[in-house]
């Protein structure tokens, strides 16, 4: 299992945890390579990235802010382990958890494995009542229109075959993101498994930037995708 991981890690103003999680990222000995996208941070996360020196880590700075879909569209195409794994700069998701999804992926049970916050698990930690009831409508609405039976489709936490990444030729450019690989993934006759994650989730004036015309756009690309 070591060295089989390419991280995926897009950031924008993720000055208070990129160095952190990078370090925490590149302590696990199945990470082959991370692959940090900085989209046009206006903050000190480019200098913080840039204090990091492990040849592990290939950084990415993009000229102008473009949106999270288009920075792991990026990193997938930098991509060159046989398993990938998308890890928000946030710290909202533990890279010590790797081994559930790489378990699956390296035994050749599965060709995607999303990490779920609504599974049993450990811990989480307690916050919006009305973002996990969005969660669960966003992912009710997508598995309706899938077929699959996914407890948490807007799971940032995925991780996939390289070559199944490199096939999804993602558009959204924010974070649309989730509903549109889970829409593709879903034609393409995979081994989809969820395993129970951990969740930091962090509050507003911690740094969390997702927000309600997001969950308005997670609907769109629900239709878009499924049916278009």
């Amino acid at each position: 299992m070591k060295g089989v991981l390419s991280v995926l890690i897009p950031c924008f103003n993720e000055e208070d945890t990129i160095l952190e999680l990078v370090k925490r990222v590149l302590e696990q000995d199945c990470v082959g390579e991370v692959i940090v996208v900085d989209d046009a941070s206006t903050d000190s996360s480019r200098t913080k990235i840039s204090e990091i020196k492990d040849a592990r880590l290939s950084v990415t700075f993009l000229k102008e802010n473009s949106g999270k879909g288009n920075a792991i569209r990026e990193a997938i195409g930098r991509a060159t382990c046989p398993f990938v794994i998308i890890q928000d700069a946030d710290l909202e998701y533990d890279p010590c958890e790797y081994p559930k999804f790489l378990k699956l992926l390296e035994s050749d049970r599965a060709d995607v494995v999303y990490g779920s916050r609504f599974m049993s698990s450990e811990h989480r930690r307690v916050l919006y009542y009305w973002h996990k009831l969005g969660n669960q409508f966003l992912t009710t609405l997508s598995n309706m229109c899938t077929g699959l039976d996914l407890s948490d489709m807007e799971t940032c936490f995925k991780a996939m075959k390289k070559e199944v990444a490199q096939s999804l030729h993602l558009r959204e450019r924010r974070f649309g993101l989730e509903p549109e690989i889970t829409a593709k993934i879903s034609k393409m006759n995979l081994r989809i498994f969820e395993v129970p994650i951990s969740y930091y989730g962090r509050t507003y004036d911690e740094g969390k930037k997702i927000g309600w015309k997001d969950g308005v756009s997670a609907l769109r690309c629900i239709i878009r995708y499924n049916f278009f």
